[in-house]
């Protein structure tokens, strides 16, 4: 341990020793160099002698600082997770750099992280950190005696393989590279040389057609690059990565370098997002994220990978959130000397009703399946080792909500699978938002191009003539506006499953073409809504609906709702949250 921030600063500190040992030869005393090498090494000593930190029953306390003393409190009922990484220095040293989550924004001085712990110590730690605290009111109560928790025991419901690698090049970040390139390009004047008459009528046809063939194979090299930095960047981060479910926390390891291991507790977990962006969803992939308190926005549960394992991952994760909650909600035997009620999720007639359209609102639609971009391929049951997580086959055992629907003309009840899988959200078809809102989407398409059409037209008509390839891009740009309209109201959707005694409401919703979101969302953990309509919305008579909670990115929005939907939504979502209207 003394050994590594030593190291770490004298790297960190290479140019001041040049300096010195310049200056020493200079001055015939190399002692100068040799005085600043023993300050640096002295200085990174104090950090660690001085660093000390103590878990105490209620608060984690951090106390650092040698001429300044500081001493950082975090009460342990605000942990949201435990992130533990370690570079190839600490790795060789067997260390690592434990960081405590606990939600909010802090700058570096004010995180709550160790630097140079015992690997060996880790598991104990993380248990520890995250076990929960119990409140005054059940500490006098005698209870069993619990055995301890043993980390990384439970269920693997994510594993990372290499084949993988292939998606990592389709998520459009490498566009985000791509375009400064060309834009620092066009600055420094390759523009005016390409597109000049003057220039393009002096190299003659065959110079014109050497200049294309050039641009093209550097922009093709360019992609080459930035694909195989993808790939590079997608192996190097997510090597190995595992994700293992314990019931009540989520481990996730990953790095090949530089590993990193983060556990999140599933009490935070308020649903998951399954991100598509068109090149991964045109290739079968997909990423997701989950939604949890106390963490980031985009808290990575699965990078790149096949829809069936994204999904099968979801599955899982839903389903293990269920089985949860039902032992936190059991009764406690009287040998415990405790006695309580499990916690009843209660469900509106709208949200039984709101569930009932979505599974018989498919005839409004081309391929309700092509809509709800989902595979029959979803897995919901516990993962065997029959099912090595290739992402290429379709693993068995699921089914959609809309085709097990029944009921019992002598009972009168209503039996709803939504109801009863807790890995509904991970598959339910959704509910189309019509024609008003497939209007605007080519609306909104068609209308800038119409506006530039006329404007070319006039200028041609004025006497100053257009060239043909001018009216041929614009018709190029057309047909891709009306086939990103198509799939933006594709992409558009929700659904609203109702909840029964062992599970919650969730609120499913889906919008995006180029960068598509789909947002599985409990209803307890909506705080709020917001209903906007802009002035074309309210010509249309649709509205955006944003819910919002504390979790995740902190706004789900259903876009584009009918309005007269709208209200009978949040009724169903969230009952009573709308009052006397």
């Amino acid at each position: 341990m003394l050994l590594l921030h030593p190291v770490r600063e004298v790297v960190r500190f290479i140019p001041v020793l040049i300096v010195t040992v310049i200056a020493g030869s200079r001055s015939d005393n190399p002692m100068w160099s040799l005085a600043a090498l023993v300050v640096i090494v002295g200085l990174a000593l104090t950090r660690w002698f001085t660093t000390t930190y103590r878990i105490g029953p209620d608060t984690v306390q951090l106390r650092r600082g040698l001429l300044q003393r500081k001493t950082l409190t975090v009460p342990r009922s605000r942990i949201r997770s435990v992130d533990v990484h370690a570079d190839l220095m600490h790795r060789l040293l067997g260390l690592v750099v434990l960081a405590i989550g606990t939600g909010q924004h802090a700058d570096k001085q004010e995180r709550f992280h160790l630097d140079g712990v015992d690997a060996r110590q880790v598991p104990e730690l993380r248990a520890l950190l995250l076990h929960d605290v119990e409140p005054p009111a059940v500490q006098d109560v005698p209870q069993r005696s619990q055995p301890e928790p043993q980390p990384h025991r439970g269920i693997e419901i994510g594993h990372w393989q290499p084949a993988w690698v292939r998606y990592a090049p389709l998520s459009l970040r490498g566009l985000a590279v791509i375009a400064p390139i060309v834009g620092l390009a066009f600055k420094f004047g390759i523009a005016n040389v390409l597109f000049d008459p003057d220039t393009v009528a002096a190299i003659g046809a065959r110079g014109a057609a050497f200049i294309t063939v050039t641009v093209v194979i550097v922009l093709a090299a360019l992609i080459v690059v930035v694909t195989l930095g993808d790939c590079l960047r997608y192996l190097t981060t997510y090597f190995g990565l595992r994700v293992v479910d314990d019931g009540r926390t989520l481990h996730i390891s990953h790095g090949l370098f530089t590993t990193r291991q983060t556990t999140l507790d599933l009490a935070r977990l308020r649903g998951a997002t399954l991100k598509e962006p068109l090149l991964l969803r045109l290739a079968g992939g997909a990423e997701l994220d989950a939604i949890m308190t106390g963490t980031s926005s985009r808290q990575k549960i699965l990078p790149q990978a096949p829809r069936t394992a994204v999904d099968s991952t979801l599955a899982q994760l839903l389903t293990s959130r269920q089985r949860q909650r039902q032992r936190e909600t059991r009764p406690i035997t009287a040998d415990a000397g405790i006695s309580s009620s499990a916690t009843e999720y209660h469900v509106s007639d709208d949200a039984a009703q709101h569930a009932s359209t979505a599974r018989f609102a498919a005839p409004d639609t081309t391929d309700a399946s092509a809509i709800a971009g989902e595979r029959p391929g979803s897995h919901v049951g516990p993962i065997t080792a029959a099912s090595p997580w290739t992402g290429t086959d379709s693993i068995p055992g699921t089914h959609e909500i809309g085709s097990s629907s029944t009921q019992s003309a002598s009972s009168g009840v209503r039996t709803t699978s939504a109801t009863q899988d807790a890995a509904a959200p991970a598959h339910v078809a959704l509910i189309p938002h019509g024609g008003r809102a497939r209007r605007r989407r080519f609306t909104r398409a068609l209308t800038p191009l119409l506006v530039i059409a006329a404007i070319m037209a006039a200028i041609d008509v004025a006497g100053v003539g257009i060239p043909a390839w001018v009216w041929g891009v614009l018709a190029v740009v057309a047909v891709i506006a009306l086939a990103l309209a198509q799939d933006r109201y594709r992409g558009l959707g929700h659904a609203v499953i109702p909840g029964d005694a062992t599970g919650p409401t969730w609120l499913i919703t889906r919008n995006g073409s180029l960068d598509r979101d789909r947002d599985c969302l409990e209803a307890p953990g909506i705080i709020g809504w917001t209903v906007r309509q802009t002035f074309f919305q309210r010509r249309a008579g649709l509205a955006t609906l944003v819910a919002a909670t504390a979790a995740g990115k902190k706004r789900y929005r259903v876009v584009d709702v009918p309005l007269e939907q709208a209200w009978s939504l949040i009724e169903a979502v969230t009952p009573g949250r709308l009052g006397d209207r």
